[in-house]
């Protein structure tokens, strides 16, 4: 199903959630761009496995090979530089006194998707994609629908232009982010999904698990275990 213009950017952290967003968007748009963002990260060992995840997806399926175009990665040092938090710190992870946990990046996705927005913006594309989600997540406000809505507008005036902000796991949950990965692309896609994605806030890539490399008990790598749990229970039945 391919879009009226045929383009895209893809917010493509090389998560789970980033790699089940671009074979989204390689399955509806006949272009498609990624952009990543080096904020200081803790888990900059996501940033490496980027390249395989994208040589995977071209090898795929033939049409992605000839749809997936430029891969921009844009340095945001200052980001982390400000934010006191889990992910840009040593820091042990645990809840904050705001209630949210202190693995939040205040802004991170308002900045990465302003970003994304200028690069769009230049690149001719109207199209951008983003894996946030507020149906199985860590209560990041950033990551809220109305908060994407709000921003979309935000954008389109501030660039005067017509900018859609596509959200296409915002109400679905880990295990059905895993049958979306399978329905867009079969066991192979999952695989390469499981295999070369990266989710562990701690960066561990050394440690294997059957849904894929991660500390195993950080908050990501338990919402990624417990939503290929079920997602597997589903397969079985």
């Amino acid at each position: 199903m391919s879009s009226a213009d045929g383009s895209a950017l893809v917010l493509f952290s090389g998560g789970q959630d980033s790699a089940t967003c671009l074979a989204w968007a390689l399955d509806r748009f006949n272009h498609v761009e990624t952009i990543g963002f080096d904020y200081g990260q803790r888990h900059r060992v996501e940033l490496e496995v980027r390249d395989r995840l994208r040589a995977g997806m071209m090898e795929l399926q033939a049409d992605w090979r000839t749809k997936l175009g430029t891969d921009h990665m844009i340095a945001l040092a200052a980001l982390g530089q400000i934010s006191d938090t889990s992910l840009t710190t040593g820091v042990e992870i645990a809840m904050a006194a705001s209630g949210l946990p202190n693995t939040f990046v205040p802004g991170r996705n308002l900045l990465f998707l302003t970003f994304a927005a200028a690069v769009a913006y230049r690149r001719g594309i109207k199209h951008i994609v983003t894996g946030v989600c507020e149906t199985d997540y860590s209560g990041y406000p950033d990551c809220r629908d109305d908060t994407i809505k709000a921003l979309q507008v935000a954008l389109n005036l501030g660039m005067e232009q017509r900018s859609v902000l596509h959200t296409p796991l915002m109400w679905i949950d880990k295990a059905a982010t895993w049958s979306l990965a399978h329905a867009l692309g079969g066991p192979d896609l999952v695989n390469l999904v499981r295999v070369e994605s990266h989710t562990c806030y701690l960066g561990d890539r050394g440690t294997t698990h059957e849904w894929g490399a991660g500390c195993g008990h950080c908050p990501a790598c338990e919402l990624r275990r417990a939503g290929w749990q079920e997602f597997s229970a589903r397969l079985d039945t």
